[in-house]
């Protein structure tokens, strides 16, 4: 069932500043964005836009479309190959893509009368990052 009621109303603008909260150096790409969370405290900015990337991808949809796009062939999923995976409309699928193309997850071309979507890595790489924890910090503790 689409959970498009149960969103709240918050902005998700990450896209043109992932990268750009104050867990993440400028010029570094976001590669090496924050420290895992085992580490140090996250600045309450980095959280944040965090938070959103996670929200983002909160969502069995989503998360679903994320990994279909990413195991595709290639590296990129034409929205047409996605529909197929979900009994949803193409709208409520059209939604869930918009979502995670404004998170910065996704990106988005346009060919012909298709749209073809790709993951983007960077993004992906600073999520999981902040994840990883650090086997030498965790058995200092």
């Amino acid at each position: 069932m689409c959970q498009i009621k149960d969103m709240s109303k918050q902005d998700v603008v990450i896209g043109e500043a992932a990268g750009s909260g104050d867990c993440c150096p400028p010029g570094d790409g976001g590669a090496e964005c924050c420290a895992p969370l085992a580490c140090e405290p996250l600045p309450e900015s980095g959280a944040q836009e965090l938070a959103l990337l996670f929200k983002a991808v909160a969502d069995p949809v989503r998360l679903r479309l994320l990994s279909l796009i990413a195991c595709h062939d290639g590296g990129e999923s034409c929205v047409c190959d996605l529909l197929d995976a979900f009994d949803m409309t193409p709208p409520s699928v059209s939604y869930h893509l918009k979502i995670l193309r404004e998170a910065g997850l996704i990106s988005s071309q346009r060919r012909g009368t298709w749209v073809y979507y790709r993951v983007n890595p960077d993004v992906m790489t600073r999520m999981s990052a902040v994840l990883v924890p650090q086997p030498a910090t965790l058995a200092a503790r």
